[in-house]
């Protein structure tokens, strides 16, 4: 999925129509449509994709990166997130074609519900040794992932958030009043559901786990489309799961999570508290 992104990304930022693409690349328009569409998987040819991506404008970079997919489709979903351009990201790519995004959040607010200030304190705290416009980029960049909840049909993010992310100072009262403000407001939208765990509700399904991700399609007219996969996040890129035992096990889990924190309206009277707490 990643290749099929990132191509068609690359294709958009050269404002090119897919049968230009296949008049310069010298491959038909249903080529450019199959690789675009992620059909075919199994017979994608390196030197057609180099052929599509150089006519698109790529970089060495993300040349190169197009390439290494291409050879190491089956070899699991490891990937270091720096590394990857980010028209190639695979985490965006998967949201793209997603139609929920579950998510734990045990320590931090997910990336789609942050507001520009936190996610600044969140860089600025990881990113000690990087430059300033570095770091205002990878902002931008979190922002311009966001409106995935805006597009048409809406992608459905449903949230359980541990007490400890209404909990941790990230960037000062104010920034945090901001950002649980923020929480309260889409927590009403038609398709955006969060949860509180609370403290009380003691051990839960999550154990010791982390912050985890399960994304899915159920296109049932396309068995094709059909995707889950699920996202751990750790410091430095994110490991993907796609073995239908691992995903099982992870959706169970979430179900669970579900039942154990209080439900939408609790969460919002929650929400609410938890940002008094931060305007006195």
């Amino acid at each position: 999925m990643q290749i099929a992104r990132g191509l068609k990304t690359l294709r958009m930022r050269a404002d090119l129509t897919q049968s230009e693409v296949s008049k310069r690349a010298g491959v038909s328009v249903g080529t450019v449509n199959r690789y675009e569409t992620w059909q075919d998987r199994a017979k994608l040819r390196i030197p057609t994709v180099k052929a599509i991506a150089d006519t698109c404008g790529a970089t060495p970079e993300e040349l190169e990166t197009l390439v290494q997919l291409v050879r190491n489709q089956e070899n699991g979903w490891w990937m270091d997130h720096p590394a990857v351009p980010e028209v190639m990201d695979p985490l965006m790519s998967f949201e793209d074609i997603a139609q929920y995004e579950h998510v734990f959040a045990n320590a931090l607010v997910p990336g789609l519900l942050q507001t520009p200030r936190y996610a600044l304190a969140l860089h600025e705290a990881q990113d000690v040794r990087s430059r300033a416009d570095a770091i205002a980029d990878k902002v931008d960049a979190r922002v311009r992932r966001q409106t995935i909840l805006d597009r048409s049909p809406a992608l459905h993010l449903w949230v359980v958030l541990d007490d400890a992310v209404l909990k941790r100072c990230v960037g000062g009262v104010d920034v945090m009043a901001e950002q649980i403000e923020h929480l309260h407001v889409m927590a009403q939208r038609p398709n955006v559901d969060i949860q509180v765990l609370q403290f009380t509700a003691g051990a839960h399904a999550a154990g010791s786990g982390g912050h985890f991700l399960l994304l899915g399609r159920d296109d049932t007219g396309d068995p094709v489309g059909r995707m889950e996969v699920v996202y751990l996040e750790l410091h430095r890129g994110g490991l993907y799961l796609d073995a239908p035992t691992d995903v099982q096990n992870y959706k169970l889990m979430f179900d669970y999570l579900r039942s154990q924190a209080a439900d939408r309206s609790a969460s919002l009277e929650l929400l609410a508290a938890a940002r008094r707490e931060f305007t006195g």
